[in-house]
């Protein structure tokens, strides 16, 4: 099936900042902790940074790692290394020293801007390995009297500066002094042409290890003007996005350093997700569009019940990354007074391929439908070729403008998952409704084949989660002869509670089919789950199979 006719401007990422700047220069496009940077001033500290990377010999092609949480540094420095033609690498900077340096080795990176407390991942022992490292300080983008406090000598203030700042060895430069130090880049400086590529994000592993999602500039135009397509109630210039998701995630990413300046948008922008935090900026700046994940509407939405906060500003939101509960999604509208939509997509879909539609017709729990410009299939998973009915789970197929141009340097991973004619392999299940709508099984890699029967994770865990005691859940399947696998539950308990199988089992008789029972709980403290709270249902296989065997 496919959507309305689509058309992806000849446009590149750094011309979305360039049309803001011509339209609204003198509005607030960073609110950072109430450090405000308008659109002008935002492309003036650009193209001081392209200046200052060009100086360390980033030429178009080249890639700039960033390792940076969310501040106004890492919107700069993102628009100047693609102002160059250059490629950001995207680094999340709170991963272990491991992963971030095998990211920088892959990819080859030459510049890396990254925060102070992550330097020491990044080049461990003040090593630098031949690269150029720019630190950034995270302190010199808070408002002045901010700065004034975390200076006095008191407990407080000492353990703020400790969260925020780090250690800087030798030989590494302040990102900061180099700007103040900086002639802009002239204004005629050649810049990247549509089909060059312009960010690698790294995968979230929820299905292996990592790989470097390649997204050109057209693939992230694409994506952003279905976005505005999409949701075109947002009024150009008007707006105020929070900027919680983290930028260098794919979600984050095309939220805030590309849609919100593509529609001129002012941006709350947060280190970190904290309720208080995010209500408290609130109070000064009304947020208009909120992008997050269930966990942060669940938790603000309690949080504002809770200390009375207003946010009857907010008339849209968007979730995405894991699916929104209808109870989520209930709260939340009832505290706002908003819309919330629940959207789908992946890295390697610039990410958002689908969504609910931004009016009463939503369905909460559905996928959604196809974004403008995307075609999508729904086929049988062993014969891709071969379409199910209407109302069968099928895996997913993708074709669009916004489909990534594949994976760095992995030819072989890249045609395990694009077939001919440009469809993208998803590895979810998925039925599709005779309206048109998309609803989650659940990831093929993770489906549970027991005594030749499938059985869907997330439908188990559907009928585990609501059992009283039960706080969370998660439902894999580990090796069991000749039957193939067994279903095992393993579960996060509320505080004094006691659940064995056989509650379990009595408990979701009603709810699931006999075979799809689990036959073995087990009971953690806690649920491992990737940068943006989905639960990693591989990583506690894989401590399922490393510890004794559940019973």
């Amino acid at each position: 099936m496919t959507t309305d006719d689509f058309t992806v401007p000849e446009i590149t990422v750094p011309g979305l900042l360039a049309d803001a700047v011509e339209r609204v220069p003198d509005n607030v496009a960073l609110d950072f902790l109430g450090a405000t940077t308008t659109y002008r001033e935002l492309a003036a500290q650009v193209d001081r940074a392209a200046a200052v990377l060009a100086a360390a010999g980033v030429r178009a092609g080249d890639r700039v790692a960033l390792v940076l949480p969310n501040c106004p540094q890492h919107v700069v420095a993102f628009y100047a290394a693609l102002r160059l033609g250059a490629v950001v690498a995207e680094h999340n900077p709170l991963a272990s020293p491991a992963e971030i340096r095998a990211q920088l080795d892959a990819h080859g990176a030459r510049v890396v801007v990254a925060w102070e407390k992550s330097l020491a991942k990044v080049c461990p022992g003040g090593d630098l390995q031949g690269r150029t490292v720019l630190a950034a300080d995270l302190t010199a983008a808070l408002p002045r009297r901010s700065r004034f406090l975390l200076r006095l000598p008191v407990p407080a203030a000492r353990a703020q500066r400790a969260e925020m700042r780090g250690p800087v060895p030798g030989g590494v430069l302040g990102w900061e002094r180099e700007l103040r130090r900086a002639a802009p880049l002239p204004a005629d400086a050649a810049g990247p042409e549509p089909h060059d590529t312009a960010v690698l994000l790294h995968t979230g592993g929820t299905t292996g290890t990592p790989k470097a999602v390649v997204l050109t500039h057209r693939n992230l135009i694409a994506n952003v003007t279905q976005n505005a397509t999409w949701i075109s109630e947002l009024r150009y210039g008007s707006e105020v996005f929070s900027a919680v998701l983290p930028f260098f995630h794919a979600f984050g990413m095309t939220l805030s350093l590309t849609t919100a300046v593509r529609l001129g948008a002012a941006q709350l922008v947060f280190p970190r997700f904290d309720p208080d935090m995010v209500l408290a900026a609130v109070r000064r700046r009304p947020v208009t569009f909120f992008g997050g994940v269930p966990p942060m509407f669940a938790r603000l939405a309690d949080a504002a019940e809770e200390k009375g906060a207003d946010l009857r500003a907010v008339r849209f939101a968007i979730s995405g990354a894991m699916s929104l509960a209808p109870e989520v999604a209930a709260h939340w509208e009832r505290v706002t007074g908003g819309l919330i939509i629940e959207g789908y997509g992946m890295t390697e879909t610039s990410p958002v391929a689908l969504g609910n539609p931004l009016s009463p017709q939503r369905r909460p729990g559905a996928l959604g439908l196809p974004f403008p410009g995307t075609e999508i299939r729904v086929v049988d998973p062993e014969e891709p070729e071969v379409e199910v009915p209407t109302g069968e789970v099928g895996e997913l197929l993708i074709r669009g403008p916004q489909v990534f141009a594949g994976y760095w340097a992995n030819p072989e991973a890249t045609a395990e998952v694009m077939l001919d004619g440009g469809w993208l392999r998803t590895g979810d299940l998925v039925r599709l409704g005779a309206d048109g709508f998309v609803t989650l099984a659940d990831r093929r890699k993770e489906l549970i084949i027991t005594g030749g029967f499938n059985v869907y994770p997330s439908q188990v865990e559907d009928a585990v989660r609501s059992m009283p005691g039960v706080r969370d859940v998660a439902v894999v399947g580990v090796p069991d002869g000749p039957r193939g696998e067994r279903v095992v539950a393993a579960l996060v308990l509320e505080p004094g509670a006691s659940v064995d199988l056989a509650a379990v089992r009595r408990w979701a008789e009603d709810r699931i089919s006999a075979y799809a029972m689990p036959r073995a709980v087990t009971v953690l403290e806690d649920l491992p789950r990737s940068q943006l709270g989905k639960v990693l249902r591989r990583v506690v296989r894989e401590q399922l199979l490393g510890s004794r065997q559940p019973s």
